[in-house]
């Protein structure tokens, strides 16, 4: 009986665990779609939302196929972060060489939260 019980909780986490998952990589992907399309910016709010929901969840996903998911959108958003701070003075130097680094950067954004998506729909750990 406790094997039941304990393997319902475990099938629980797991799926509430991945509910989080979808909701952080759709908030992901709404503001990556907005970082490439001009005009179409959806705030830094949402990314702060899914960044504090994969720092808050990261833990709950420990030991399972999951954790590197959340590792994975954390990495993601602190590296783009970076990146785009890096590059801000081209845009003070030279205003094209700041979009085309910008525009590579949501690129490669928007890049990692689809491979993400698309490991998650499988159930699959994403490999870094």
């Amino acid at each position: 009986m406790s094997d039941i019980i304990d393997t319902q909780t475990s099938d629980e986490r797991a799926e509430g665990l991945k509910a989080w998952g979808w909701v952080s990589y759709v908030l992901h992907l709404i503001v990556a779609v907005g970082a490439v399309i001009p005009g179409a910016q959806p705030g830094a709010a949402l990314l702060i939302v899914a960044l504090v929901i994969d720092l808050v969840k990261k833990g709950d996903a420990e030991d399972s196929w999951q954790a590197s998911h959340f590792s994975w959108r954390i990495r993601t958003v602190l590296w783009a972060g970076v990146l785009y701070v890096l590059t801000a003075p081209l845009w003070l130097l030279f205003f094209l060489p700041g979009w085309i680094a910008w525009c590579l950067i949501s690129i490669w954004f928007l890049y990692r939260i689809v491979r993400g998506m698309v490991s998650m729909n499988q159930s699959q750990a994403i490999d870094a």
